[in-house]
């Protein structure tokens, strides 16, 4: 399948990663349905700040993924959904998991069942590495097993449980996607990526982190965006989840080191009782094995750490990027 001049859908457009694959998607040739939560401030998330020529290519559907009608609604006369909408925060799935099952799980749901209904050509769902839990060997290949160590994991190990019921079950073209650790522009300030660089151009005088020692494979944004387009064009991908990552780690206290080195700025780091997960919800280790992502498609990450870092700390030293934040686009 070649998405250019394919009407597609992406649920979640309003997000940090949405956003990034409207703008891919666009430049790639697809007709662009963005599909954002609505809200009574009339505000189209990170959309608001893409750039014009972009969004004047762009139709916005505003609804809710929880709503079945508004989904189909939503679907009707489409070629591809590609489904990023979602609850992402963990700390807040402790106190609220009822809202992530709600979201994740019944969203997943209805995404499936109008896309079965719709007969759509493909369906793409967003799985995350946090469904893999600790992990138990690494590389980790899709076949390691899930382990649900907060509400957030479990909610999403349901989804993508439902999105490959479907394809067995029914036969829909179904993909799930599974990126590790995405970072760039536009990052929730809720990830450690952004609460470190936030905190080291605040002027703090102490870095304020959870843990120290758990590592992280990180995949720059725009690899993540050119991933979901190469395995939602894949043919060989259809009922398969397949992982998106570097194939490195790195420990959170090591990625402080690098940033404050990017940022120029060298400060003690603290780690806080606020920060800190329960001790059997926290993820000590991701690290993916990428190998069927590249023996499917021709996706490969294009940018070190370094290089996307760097590109991250420049996005956010200007204030106007920084504007989203104090309107709350933290999606």
């Amino acid at each position: 399948m070649n998405l250019a001049g394919k009407k597609v859908v992406v649920t979640g457009a309003d997000g940090f990663i949405g956003s990034h694959l409207v703008e891919e998607l666009v430049a790639h040739g697809s007709r662009v349905t963005a599909f954002c939560y609505y809200n009574s401030f009339n505000s189209w998330g990170w959309l608001d700040t893409v750039a014009p020529e972009v969004m004047s290519e762009v139709e916005v559907f505003m609804g809710d993924v929880r709503d079945s009608n508004g989904v189909r609604t939503a679907l009707k006369d489409t070629d591809v959904v590609m489904h990023l909408a979602a609850l992402i925060g963990i700390p807040f799935s402790y106190h609220s998991p009822d809202s992530y099952v709600d979201t994740n799980v019944k969203g997943t749901l209805n995404v499936l069942q109008a896309g079965r209904d719709l007969e759509l050509e493909r369906i793409v769902v967003t799985s995350t590495s946090e469904v893999y839990g600790t992990a138990l060997y690494v590389p980790i290949d899709e076949k390691h097993p899930r382990q649900g160590q907060s509400p957030y994991s479990a909610s999403k190990i349901g989804a993508d449980a439902m999105a490959e019921s479907f394809y067995r079950s029914f036969g829909l073209p179904v993909t799930i996607v599974r990126p590790f650790n995405t970072y760039g522009p536009r990052q929730s300030a809720r990830a450690v990526i952004p609460t470190i660089i936030t905190q080291l151009m605040g002027g703090v005088e102490e870095l304020h982190l959870g843990s120290l020692n758990p590592t992280r494979d990180l995949t720059y944004v725009a690899d993540s965006a050119a991933g979901f387009i190469a395995l939602a064009e894949c043919d060989a991908a259809v009922g398969r989840d397949v992982n998106l990552g570097v194939g490195d780690e790195i420990t959170i206290g090591d990625l402080a080191a690098m940033l404050m080195e990017i940022t120029g700025r060298t400060v003690p780091i603290v780690s806080t009782d606020e920060r800190l997960r329960p001790d059997k919800s926290e993820v000590e280790r991701l690290l993916s094995d990428n190998s069927l992502a590249r023996e499917l498609t021709s996706w490969s990450p294009r940018y070190s750490l370094r290089e996307g870092l760097e590109r991250t700390v420049e996005w956010f030293a200007d204030d106007r990027n920084r504007q989203g934040y104090k309107l709350g686009y933290t999606i």
